[in-house]
Protein backbone atom coordinates (compact mmCIF):
# COMPACT_ATOMS: atom_id res chain seq x y z
CA UNK A 1 0.00 0.00 0.00
CA UNK A 2 1.53 3.54 -1.01
CA UNK A 3 2.30 6.32 2.03
CA UNK A 4 -0.96 8.12 0.18
CA UNK A 5 -3.15 5.64 0.56
CA UNK A 6 -2.31 4.77 3.80
CA UNK A 7 -2.42 8.35 4.82
CA UNK A 8 -5.94 8.72 3.52
CA UNK A 9 -6.98 4.98 4.97
CA UNK A 10 -6.31 6.50 8.30
CA UNK A 11 -7.89 9.77 7.81
CA UNK A 12 -11.11 7.99 6.79
CA UNK A 13 -10.79 6.06 9.95
CA UNK A 14 -10.36 9.27 12.45
CA UNK A 15 -13.19 10.77 11.04
CA UNK A 16 -15.45 7.84 11.02
CA UNK A 17 -14.31 7.50 14.58
CA UNK A 18 -15.44 10.62 15.34
CA UNK A 19 -18.37 10.37 13.66
CA UNK A 20 -19.34 7.29 15.87
CA UNK A 21 -18.70 9.39 18.85
CA UNK A 22 -21.17 11.94 17.60
CA UNK A 23 -23.77 9.15 17.16
CA UNK A 24 -23.02 7.66 20.33
CA UNK A 25 -23.47 11.30 22.08
CA UNK A 26 -26.59 11.70 20.29
CA UNK A 27 -28.01 8.29 20.90
CA UNK A 28 -27.78 8.38 24.45
CA UNK A 29 -29.38 11.88 24.82
CA UNK A 30 -32.43 11.07 22.49
CA UNK A 31 -33.29 8.05 23.65
CA UNK A 32 -34.55 8.39 26.49
CA UNK A 33 -37.52 10.45 24.91
CA UNK A 34 -38.60 7.56 21.98
CA UNK A 35 -38.11 5.30 25.09
CA UNK A 36 -40.84 7.37 27.02
CA UNK A 37 -42.88 7.33 23.61
CA UNK A 38 -43.02 11.43 23.64
CA UNK A 39 -41.97 11.54 19.54
CA UNK A 40 -43.09 9.83 16.69
CA UNK A 41 -39.49 10.64 15.00
CA UNK A 42 -37.22 13.02 14.52
CA UNK A 43 -33.87 13.61 12.23
CA UNK A 44 -30.73 15.16 13.75
CA UNK A 45 -28.38 17.31 11.56
CA UNK A 46 -25.23 18.88 12.36
CA UNK A 47 -22.54 20.41 10.49
CA UNK A 48 -19.07 21.27 12.06
CA UNK A 49 -16.52 22.67 9.97
CA UNK A 50 -18.54 22.34 6.97
CA UNK A 51 -18.85 18.49 7.71
CA UNK A 52 -22.39 17.02 7.82
CA UNK A 53 -23.78 14.18 10.06
CA UNK A 54 -27.29 12.95 9.47
CA UNK A 55 -29.15 10.80 12.78
CA UNK A 56 -32.59 9.48 12.39
CA UNK A 57 -35.03 7.93 14.81
CA UNK A 58 -38.23 6.74 15.36
CA UNK A 59 -40.55 6.67 12.35
CA UNK A 60 -42.39 8.81 9.67
CA UNK A 61 -45.48 7.45 10.25
CA UNK A 62 -46.22 5.75 13.57
CA UNK A 63 -46.54 2.01 13.82
CA UNK A 64 -45.12 1.90 9.83
CA UNK A 65 -41.69 1.47 11.44
CA UNK A 66 -40.51 3.85 8.20
CA UNK A 67 -37.24 5.98 9.07
CA UNK A 68 -37.16 9.42 8.23
CA UNK A 69 -33.73 10.89 6.28
CA UNK A 70 -32.48 14.54 5.86
CA UNK A 71 -34.96 14.54 2.86
CA UNK A 72 -37.90 14.06 5.03
CA UNK A 73 -40.00 17.31 5.27
CA UNK A 74 -41.27 19.17 7.94
CA UNK A 75 -42.82 22.42 9.04
CA UNK A 76 -40.52 24.04 10.91
CA UNK A 77 -43.34 26.98 12.40
CA UNK A 78 -41.57 29.90 13.79
CA UNK A 79 -38.28 28.77 13.07
CA UNK A 80 -39.36 30.72 9.74
CA UNK A 81 -38.54 34.18 11.76
CA UNK A 82 -34.90 33.31 10.81
CA UNK A 83 -35.71 33.39 7.20
CA UNK A 84 -37.99 36.51 7.63
CA UNK A 85 -34.81 38.48 9.86
CA UNK A 86 -32.41 37.08 6.88
CA UNK A 87 -34.18 38.92 4.76
CA UNK A 88 -34.64 41.96 6.29
CA UNK A 89 -30.58 42.19 6.76
CA UNK A 90 -30.36 41.40 3.16
CA UNK A 91 -32.83 44.51 2.31
CA UNK A 92 -30.92 46.97 4.76
CA UNK A 93 -27.24 45.65 3.03
CA UNK A 94 -28.97 46.37 0.01
CA UNK A 95 -30.45 49.95 1.03
CA UNK A 96 -33.81 49.08 -0.33
CA UNK A 97 -35.38 49.62 3.45
CA UNK A 98 -34.19 51.18 6.64
CA UNK A 99 -34.29 49.84 10.28
CA UNK A 100 -35.50 52.63 11.52
CA UNK A 101 -38.09 53.53 9.20
CA UNK A 102 -41.79 53.94 10.97
CA UNK A 103 -43.94 51.03 10.95
CA UNK A 104 -46.90 53.40 9.57
CA UNK A 105 -45.22 54.38 6.63
CA UNK A 106 -46.13 50.51 5.41
CA UNK A 107 -49.83 50.59 6.56
CA UNK A 108 -52.70 51.31 3.97
CA UNK A 109 -54.07 53.98 3.84
CA UNK A 110 -56.79 54.56 5.96
CA UNK A 111 -54.93 52.56 8.89
CA UNK A 112 -53.60 54.09 11.38
CA UNK A 113 -51.75 52.86 14.40
CA UNK A 114 -53.04 53.39 17.86
CA UNK A 115 -48.95 53.77 19.37
CA UNK A 116 -48.63 54.00 23.32
CA UNK A 117 -47.28 57.63 24.84
CA UNK A 118 -46.51 58.70 20.90
CA UNK A 119 -43.96 56.75 20.39
CA UNK A 120 -43.92 54.98 16.89
CA UNK A 121 -42.93 51.68 16.05
CA UNK A 122 -40.29 51.44 13.35
CA UNK A 123 -39.23 48.60 11.35
CA UNK A 124 -36.61 47.50 13.74
CA UNK A 125 -38.69 47.06 16.77
CA UNK A 126 -40.64 45.05 14.84
CA UNK A 127 -37.94 42.81 13.73
CA UNK A 128 -36.65 42.28 17.39
CA UNK A 129 -39.50 41.10 19.07
CA UNK A 130 -39.65 44.78 21.08
CA UNK A 131 -42.74 46.20 19.21
CA UNK A 132 -45.17 46.29 21.75
CA UNK A 133 -47.72 44.55 19.36
CA UNK A 134 -49.45 41.52 20.86
CA UNK A 135 -48.47 37.89 20.54
CA UNK A 136 -51.47 37.72 18.33
CA UNK A 137 -55.06 39.65 16.88
CA UNK A 138 -57.93 39.39 18.67
CA UNK A 139 -60.44 38.91 15.64
CA UNK A 140 -59.21 35.29 14.60
CA UNK A 141 -62.62 33.27 14.05
CA UNK A 142 -61.13 29.86 11.98
CA UNK A 143 -63.71 28.03 10.09
CA UNK A 144 -61.57 25.21 10.79
CA UNK A 145 -59.89 25.30 14.35
CA UNK A 146 -57.22 22.58 13.34
CA UNK A 147 -56.02 24.35 10.28
CA UNK A 148 -56.26 28.31 12.26
CA UNK A 149 -54.22 30.73 10.30
CA UNK A 150 -55.92 29.19 6.62
CA UNK A 151 -58.75 31.97 6.19
CA UNK A 152 -56.98 34.66 7.75
CA UNK A 153 -57.03 37.33 5.72
CA UNK A 154 -54.77 40.22 5.08
CA UNK A 155 -57.04 42.63 5.62
CA UNK A 156 -58.29 41.34 8.75
CA UNK A 157 -54.84 41.85 10.06
CA UNK A 158 -55.10 45.38 9.00
CA UNK A 159 -58.53 45.79 10.24
CA UNK A 160 -56.97 44.79 13.50
CA UNK A 161 -54.15 47.36 13.71
CA UNK A 162 -56.33 50.59 13.13
CA UNK A 163 -58.36 49.28 15.98
CA UNK A 164 -56.31 47.90 18.24
CA UNK A 165 -54.44 50.90 21.46
CA UNK A 166 -50.59 49.45 22.08
CA UNK A 167 -50.71 49.15 25.80
CA UNK A 168 -47.09 50.10 26.16
CA UNK A 169 -44.37 51.95 23.44
CA UNK A 170 -41.51 49.83 21.77
CA UNK A 171 -38.45 48.40 23.90
CA UNK A 172 -39.20 45.73 25.85
CA UNK A 173 -39.05 42.34 24.53
CA UNK A 174 -42.75 40.75 23.79
CA UNK A 175 -42.51 37.64 21.38
CA UNK A 176 -45.25 38.62 18.72
CA UNK A 177 -46.90 35.97 15.90
CA UNK A 178 -48.17 39.21 14.65
CA UNK A 179 -45.24 41.41 14.05
CA UNK A 180 -43.05 38.76 12.57
CA UNK A 181 -46.03 38.19 10.37
CA UNK A 182 -46.66 41.78 9.74
CA UNK A 183 -43.39 42.28 8.67
CA UNK A 184 -42.81 38.77 6.36
CA UNK A 185 -45.84 40.44 4.87
CA UNK A 186 -44.68 44.22 4.37
CA UNK A 187 -40.94 43.00 2.98
CA UNK A 188 -42.36 40.70 0.29
CA UNK A 189 -45.01 43.61 -1.00
CA UNK A 190 -42.66 46.19 -0.95
CA UNK A 191 -40.28 43.35 -3.17
CA UNK A 192 -43.42 42.88 -5.22
CA UNK A 193 -43.16 39.32 -4.12
CA UNK A 194 -45.38 36.74 -2.71
CA UNK A 195 -43.49 35.86 0.69
CA UNK A 196 -42.52 32.39 -0.52
CA UNK A 197 -41.14 33.69 -4.13
CA UNK A 198 -39.31 36.57 -1.77
CA UNK A 199 -37.39 33.59 0.46
CA UNK A 200 -36.83 31.77 -2.75
CA UNK A 201 -35.14 34.48 -4.79
CA UNK A 202 -32.84 35.87 -1.48
CA UNK A 203 -32.02 32.78 0.37
CA UNK A 204 -32.99 29.57 -1.16
CA UNK A 205 -32.46 29.74 -4.74
CA UNK A 206 -28.66 30.95 -3.98
CA UNK A 207 -28.17 28.11 -1.34
CA UNK A 208 -29.76 25.51 -3.38
CA UNK A 209 -32.38 24.52 -1.01
CA UNK A 210 -34.72 23.14 -3.34
CA UNK A 211 -37.16 21.69 -0.08
CA UNK A 212 -37.65 25.19 1.95
CA UNK A 213 -40.96 25.83 0.37
CA UNK A 214 -44.52 26.82 1.95
CA UNK A 215 -46.44 25.11 -1.66
CA UNK A 216 -45.10 21.50 -1.86
CA UNK A 217 -45.16 19.92 -5.08
CA UNK A 218 -46.38 16.30 -5.58
CA UNK A 219 -43.33 14.57 -4.76
CA UNK A 220 -42.41 16.76 -1.95
CA UNK A 221 -45.77 15.74 -0.30
CA UNK A 222 -44.79 12.00 -0.54
CA UNK A 223 -41.96 13.23 1.65
CA UNK A 224 -43.79 15.29 4.10
CA UNK A 225 -43.86 13.25 7.32
CA UNK A 226 -47.48 13.20 9.01
CA UNK A 227 -48.03 15.39 11.90
CA UNK A 228 -48.55 14.36 15.22
CA UNK A 229 -50.04 15.75 18.37
CA UNK A 230 -48.32 15.74 21.78
CA UNK A 231 -50.27 12.75 22.82
CA UNK A 232 -49.01 10.88 19.13
CA UNK A 233 -52.49 11.52 17.84
CA UNK A 234 -53.20 12.60 14.51
CA UNK A 235 -52.49 16.55 14.14
CA UNK A 236 -53.35 18.57 11.02
CA UNK A 237 -50.99 20.59 8.66
CA UNK A 238 -51.56 24.35 8.66
CA UNK A 239 -51.63 26.73 6.20
CA UNK A 240 -50.37 30.54 7.28
CA UNK A 241 -51.06 33.05 3.88
CA UNK A 242 -51.12 35.97 5.49
CA UNK A 243 -48.48 35.61 8.68
CA UNK A 244 -46.24 33.19 6.37
CA UNK A 245 -42.88 35.00 7.34
CA UNK A 246 -44.12 34.16 11.09
CA UNK A 247 -43.93 29.94 10.57
CA UNK A 248 -45.07 28.45 6.90
CA UNK A 249 -42.26 27.19 5.88
CA UNK A 250 -41.58 23.88 5.55
CA UNK A 251 -38.12 22.51 5.31
CA UNK A 252 -35.58 19.18 5.57
CA UNK A 253 -32.56 18.69 7.71
CA UNK A 254 -30.63 18.72 4.52
CA UNK A 255 -31.41 21.60 3.26
CA UNK A 256 -31.61 23.60 7.02
CA UNK A 257 -28.09 22.67 7.05
CA UNK A 258 -26.93 24.45 4.18
CA UNK A 259 -28.45 27.87 5.63
CA UNK A 260 -26.86 26.90 8.93
CA UNK A 261 -23.30 26.69 6.83
CA UNK A 262 -24.39 29.94 5.08
CA UNK A 263 -24.82 31.51 8.43
CA UNK A 264 -21.17 30.53 9.57
CA UNK A 265 -19.62 31.45 6.34
CA UNK A 266 -17.06 34.30 5.97
CA UNK A 267 -17.57 35.18 2.43
CA UNK A 268 -19.30 37.84 0.42
CA UNK A 269 -22.24 35.73 -0.38
CA UNK A 270 -25.42 38.09 0.02
CA UNK A 271 -27.10 35.32 2.79
CA UNK A 272 -23.82 35.24 4.51
CA UNK A 273 -24.04 39.15 5.11
CA UNK A 274 -27.61 39.14 5.21
CA UNK A 275 -27.46 37.07 8.40
CA UNK A 276 -24.33 38.71 9.94
CA UNK A 277 -26.68 42.01 9.95
CA UNK A 278 -29.45 40.24 11.49
CA UNK A 279 -27.34 38.93 13.65
CA UNK A 280 -26.79 42.38 15.54
CA UNK A 281 -28.26 42.87 18.65
CA UNK A 282 -31.07 45.53 19.20
CA UNK A 283 -33.01 43.94 22.24
CA UNK A 284 -31.84 42.48 25.14
CA UNK A 285 -28.66 43.08 27.03
CA UNK A 286 -25.61 41.68 27.34
CA UNK A 287 -25.84 38.15 29.92
CA UNK A 288 -29.80 38.26 29.04
CA UNK A 289 -31.59 36.51 26.20
CA UNK A 290 -31.15 39.40 23.32
CA UNK A 291 -32.90 39.49 19.94
CA UNK A 292 -31.22 40.39 16.08
CA UNK A 293 -33.35 40.58 13.20
CA UNK A 294 -36.28 37.60 13.95
CA UNK A 295 -32.70 35.01 15.04
CA UNK A 296 -32.42 35.28 18.92
CA UNK A 297 -28.86 35.10 21.22
CA UNK A 298 -28.45 32.83 23.98
CA UNK A 299 -27.03 33.80 27.47
CA UNK A 300 -23.60 32.93 26.31
CA UNK A 301 -23.44 36.00 23.96
CA UNK A 302 -22.52 33.74 21.00
CA UNK A 303 -25.31 31.44 19.91
CA UNK A 304 -27.89 32.11 17.74
CA UNK A 305 -31.05 29.91 17.22
CA UNK A 306 -34.41 30.11 16.60
CA UNK A 307 -37.15 26.96 17.24
CA UNK A 308 -40.70 26.53 15.99
CA UNK A 309 -43.90 24.41 16.68
CA UNK A 310 -47.19 23.97 14.54
CA UNK A 311 -49.73 21.89 15.57
CA UNK A 312 -47.95 18.52 14.57
CA UNK A 313 -44.13 19.51 14.70
CA UNK A 314 -41.32 21.05 16.10
CA UNK A 315 -38.20 22.22 14.92
CA UNK A 316 -34.93 24.29 16.40
CA UNK A 317 -31.69 25.47 14.96
CA UNK A 318 -28.74 26.32 16.79
CA UNK A 319 -25.54 28.44 15.25
CA UNK A 320 -22.50 28.44 17.64
CA UNK A 321 -20.32 30.69 15.39
CA UNK A 322 -16.87 30.18 17.41
CA UNK A 323 -16.33 26.61 16.50
CA UNK A 324 -18.25 26.73 13.08
CA UNK A 325 -20.79 24.44 14.59
CA UNK A 326 -24.74 23.99 14.32
CA UNK A 327 -27.20 21.95 15.35
CA UNK A 328 -30.84 21.13 13.65
CA UNK A 329 -33.45 18.76 15.05
CA UNK A 330 -36.60 18.69 13.24
CA UNK A 331 -39.79 16.34 14.37
CA UNK A 332 -43.29 15.46 13.27
CA UNK A 333 -44.75 15.99 16.93
CA UNK A 334 -46.03 18.65 18.90
CA UNK A 335 -43.40 17.69 21.34
CA UNK A 336 -41.60 19.80 24.41
CA UNK A 337 -38.12 18.02 24.11
CA UNK A 338 -36.97 18.45 20.60
CA UNK A 339 -35.80 22.49 21.22
CA UNK A 340 -34.01 21.03 24.77
CA UNK A 341 -32.48 18.25 22.87
CA UNK A 342 -30.85 20.91 20.61
CA UNK A 343 -29.27 22.49 22.79
CA UNK A 344 -27.85 19.52 24.88
CA UNK A 345 -26.51 18.11 21.39
CA UNK A 346 -24.52 21.38 21.17
CA UNK A 347 -23.75 21.44 24.51
CA UNK A 348 -22.45 17.31 23.55
CA UNK A 349 -20.34 18.67 20.15
CA UNK A 350 -18.49 20.96 22.18
CA UNK A 351 -17.38 18.23 24.63
CA UNK A 352 -19.59 18.66 27.59
CA UNK A 353 -21.44 15.67 29.18
CA UNK A 354 -25.50 17.41 29.71
CA UNK A 355 -27.44 15.26 31.16
CA UNK A 356 -29.99 13.41 29.29
CA UNK A 357 -34.05 15.32 29.38
CA UNK A 358 -35.98 14.50 32.22
CA UNK A 359 -39.09 12.81 31.05
CA UNK A 360 -41.86 13.87 33.32
CA UNK A 361 -44.55 11.16 34.19
CA UNK A 362 -48.40 12.06 34.87
CA UNK A 363 -50.96 10.68 37.84
CA UNK A 364 -54.55 10.15 37.55
CA UNK A 365 -56.87 13.05 38.68
CA UNK A 366 -60.28 12.43 39.07
CA UNK A 367 -63.06 14.26 36.69
CA UNK A 368 -64.55 16.52 40.03
CA UNK A 369 -60.83 17.71 40.83
CA UNK A 370 -60.59 18.51 37.28
CA UNK A 371 -64.02 20.02 37.19
CA UNK A 372 -63.17 22.46 40.01
CA UNK A 373 -59.91 24.37 37.88
CA UNK A 374 -62.36 25.05 35.15
CA UNK A 375 -63.01 29.25 34.68
CA UNK A 376 -60.95 32.20 33.67
CA UNK A 377 -57.82 33.27 35.50
CA UNK A 378 -56.64 36.72 34.74
CA UNK A 379 -52.99 36.97 34.91
CA UNK A 380 -52.69 40.54 33.66
CA UNK A 381 -55.52 43.53 32.33
CA UNK A 382 -54.83 41.78 28.82
CA UNK A 383 -53.99 38.48 30.03
CA UNK A 384 -55.80 35.17 31.02
CA UNK A 385 -55.92 31.08 30.83
CA UNK A 386 -58.63 30.12 30.38
CA UNK A 387 -58.81 26.17 31.80
CA UNK A 388 -61.49 24.05 30.81
CA UNK A 389 -62.01 20.34 31.35
CA UNK A 390 -62.86 17.81 28.84
CA UNK A 391 -63.18 13.92 28.85
CA UNK A 392 -61.01 13.62 32.02
CA UNK A 393 -58.40 15.92 30.41
CA UNK A 394 -57.52 19.18 31.17
CA UNK A 395 -57.15 22.13 28.87
CA UNK A 396 -55.61 25.76 29.16
CA UNK A 397 -56.11 28.10 26.42
CA UNK A 398 -54.00 31.75 26.99
CA UNK A 399 -55.34 34.92 25.40
CA UNK A 400 -54.89 35.00 21.80
CA UNK A 401 -53.13 31.53 21.59
CA UNK A 402 -54.24 27.81 21.01
CA UNK A 403 -56.10 25.70 23.66
CA UNK A 404 -53.05 22.85 24.58
CA UNK A 405 -53.59 19.87 27.27
CA UNK A 406 -52.22 20.08 30.60
CA UNK A 407 -51.24 16.97 31.75
CA UNK A 408 -51.69 16.21 35.98
CA UNK A 409 -47.32 15.86 37.88
CA UNK A 410 -49.73 15.99 41.01
CA UNK A 411 -53.64 16.77 41.77
CA UNK A 412 -52.99 20.47 41.78
CA UNK A 413 -49.53 20.79 39.51
CA UNK A 414 -49.69 20.58 35.94
CA UNK A 415 -47.30 20.86 33.11
CA UNK A 416 -47.46 21.52 29.36
CA UNK A 417 -45.92 19.48 26.47
CA UNK A 418 -45.89 21.82 23.83
CA UNK A 419 -43.96 24.65 25.73
CA UNK A 420 -41.71 24.92 28.91
CA UNK A 421 -44.60 25.59 31.62
CA UNK A 422 -46.17 24.71 34.46
CA UNK A 423 -49.64 25.37 35.86
CA UNK A 424 -50.34 25.51 40.15
CA UNK A 425 -53.48 25.54 41.18
CA UNK A 426 -54.24 26.74 44.59
CA UNK A 427 -57.25 26.74 47.31
CA UNK A 428 -58.84 29.23 49.67
CA UNK A 429 -59.19 28.97 53.24
CA UNK A 430 -62.47 27.51 51.93
CA UNK A 431 -61.64 24.89 50.03
CA UNK A 432 -62.40 27.02 46.49
CA UNK A 433 -59.63 26.80 43.75
CA UNK A 434 -59.69 31.12 43.28
CA UNK A 435 -55.94 30.99 42.06
CA UNK A 436 -53.38 29.55 39.40
CA UNK A 437 -49.67 30.53 39.04
CA UNK A 438 -47.94 29.62 35.62
CA UNK A 439 -44.66 28.90 35.96
CA UNK A 440 -42.79 29.87 32.74
CA UNK A 441 -39.13 31.58 31.60
CA UNK A 442 -38.27 31.42 35.07
CA UNK A 443 -40.99 33.35 36.12
CA UNK A 444 -43.85 32.41 38.93
CA UNK A 445 -47.51 34.61 37.34
CA UNK A 446 -50.36 34.45 39.70
CA UNK A 447 -53.59 34.77 38.36
CA UNK A 448 -56.62 35.01 39.75
CA UNK A 449 -60.56 33.75 38.87
CA UNK A 450 -62.78 35.64 37.55
CA UNK A 451 -66.33 35.37 35.85
CA UNK A 452 -66.15 34.20 32.26
CA UNK A 453 -66.75 36.83 29.56
CA UNK A 454 -70.70 36.54 28.29
CA UNK A 455 -71.44 34.87 24.57
CA UNK A 456 -71.90 37.03 22.09
CA UNK A 457 -75.29 36.39 20.92
CA UNK A 458 -75.33 35.09 17.10
CA UNK A 459 -77.02 38.18 14.86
Amino acid sequence: MSKQCLLVLIFALLNLAARADHSADIEQLVKPVFDAKEMVGCVVGVTEGGKHEIYSFGEVHLGAGDKPNGDTIYEIGSLTKAFTGTMLGDMVNRDEIKLDALLQDFMPEGVKLNVAKDQPIKIVDVASQSSGLPRMPDNMNPKDPKNPYADYTPELMFEFLGKHQLRRPPGEYEYSNLGMGLLGYILAAKAGQSYEEFVMERICGPLKMNDTRITLSGEQKKRLAPPYNAELGDAENWDIPTFAGAGALRSSVNDLLKFADATLGDDDQPVAKAVHEAWKPHCGKPGEIRVGLGWHQARDGATWWHNGQTAGYTSALFVYPPKKLAVVVLSNTASEHTTPLAERIVQSALGMKPEALAIRKTVEVDAATLKSYEGMYALSLVFALTISAEDGKLFAQATGQDKARIFPKTASEFFYKVVDARITFEKDDDGKVKKLVLHQNGLDMPGIKVPMPEAKASP
